[in-house]
């Protein structure tokens, strides 16, 4: 009875492959990158303004009294986390022009065949 091999594992993915020296090679997906925390901040921030902003027009809808000013203030935080999500999102695009640049600019690294001749 003939018994098929074993798949082979796919090799891990090299700092080259995916843009960035920081990758832990856990799987997981924690790979910090630089601008993910502001990203993660400002969509924080949003989603809190986005809440205030709903919020402030219940009662145009019921017929009520309007919230105080400091609920409209409140409001203005969904666009200060877009910024701060935007902020995240350049400082990761030139972190990783910057690790592109570094690795265009390193000397090809020599196969073990041709170090093998030597």
């Amino acid at each position: 009875m003939a018994t098929t091999p074993a798949p082979r594992s796919a090799p891990a993915a090299s700092a080259a492959v995916t843009g960035t020296g920081a990758s832990s090679g856990d799987g997981a997906g924690n790979d910090r990158q630089p601008g993910d925390a502001l990203v993660r901040v400002g969509g924080v921030v949003f989603a809190v303004g986005a809440l205030a902003t709903a919020i402030t027009f219940v009662p145009f809808f019921l017929g009520t009294d309007p919230f105080p000013a400091y609920a409209y203030v409140l409001s203005m935080l969904m666009g200060a986390g877009f910024a701060l999500a935007g902020a995240g999102f350049w400082r990761s695009v030139r972190a990783q022009r910057r690790a592109a640049r570094a690795q265009a600019a390193a000397p090809p690294a020599a196969s073990p065949a041709a170090r093998a001749g030597e």
